[in-house]
């Protein structure tokens, strides 16, 4: 499945649907980006029930601020619409492998209890 460029007109839609959407944030005067981008194209043909989505930060400035974006390439994956996993710099196709294989084995429910635990812990804390 070819990756898919991401605007603020999907970008949300896009993050929060059911499965796995990895995101590449990048710009083209980035040297690093230019070389994960292979890499990352060479993924979405290997796993087709997963969506690879790519954001120019420099065309979407709203989408990268955001996403609290500071450096470039940065991936994000989302499962189910959350975010489990961010890192930013060119990962080689072995450890994108491992992210992905990762965000694939990852138990949903555990992940939402934790969650809920900490956005309790949070609401605790500010009260």
């Amino acid at each position: 499945m070819p990756t898919v460029d991401l605007t603020t007109a999907d970008f949300e839609k896009t993050v929060t649907a059911e499965g796995i959407t990895l995101v590449d944030f990048w710009a083209e005067w980035c040297g690093p980006c230019r070389q994960f981008a292979p890499v990352y194209e060479q993924a979405s043909e290997t796993h087709p029930d997963v969506t690879f989505g790519k954001v120019d930060t420099e065309a979407e400035q709203a989408i990268a601020s955001a996403a609290n974006i500071r450096s470039i390439p940065t991936l994000m994956a989302f499962r189910d619409g959350v975010l489990v996993f961010a890192q930013p710099g060119a990962l080689p196709a072995p450890a994108l492998e491992q992210v992905i294989t990762a965000v694939k084995d990852l138990d949903m429910d555990d992940v939402r209890k934790q969650l809920a635990e900490q956005q309790a812990q949070q609401g605790a804390a500010e009260a």
